[in-house]
């Protein structure tokens, strides 16, 4: 089992930025991609970001390339999603997610792909 826990969300103007954070226990973080997913009021849960088991590969939402940038530190068991640019469609529960990779590359987008979730936070961002 991976515990995920994320922080970090709340209430922004557009414009402003929020750094989100997902810290992981259970088993060993370096063997997992991970993820950021969020879900909008009232539509399906989307991908936003992942990032390979080391860190070396990326991949990002159309929607937010160029604004957010995530990382990860696998000595601290932690995933950070760097928000910035933000606008009022960014409004959902962002996710972070653990999805287990036998090899150290490659990041996925399907949320059926990864295996553990976060409970969610909240970010709203107001006009």
């Amino acid at each position: 089992q991976v515990q995920l826990v994320e922080s970090g969300g709340g209430l922004v103007q557009a414009g402003g930025s929020l750094r989100l954070s997902c810290a992981a226990s259970g088993r060993t973080f370096s063997d997992y991609g991970m993820g950021w997913f969020r879900q909008p009021p009232g539509k399906e849960r989307e991908f936003v970001a992942g990032i390979s088991r080391a860190g070396f590969s990326t991949r990002y939402a159309d929607s937010v390339k160029g604004r957010f940038t995530i990382s990860r530190d696998n000595a601290k068991n932690t995933v950070d999603l760097q928000m910035n640019s933000l606008k009022p469609e960014d409004t959902a529960v962002y996710y972070c997610a653990a999805d287990y990779r036998p090899l150290p590359v490659g990041v996925t987008t399907a949320p059926s792909s990864y295996d553990y979730w976060g409970q969610g936070t909240q970010v709203t961002v107001s006009s």
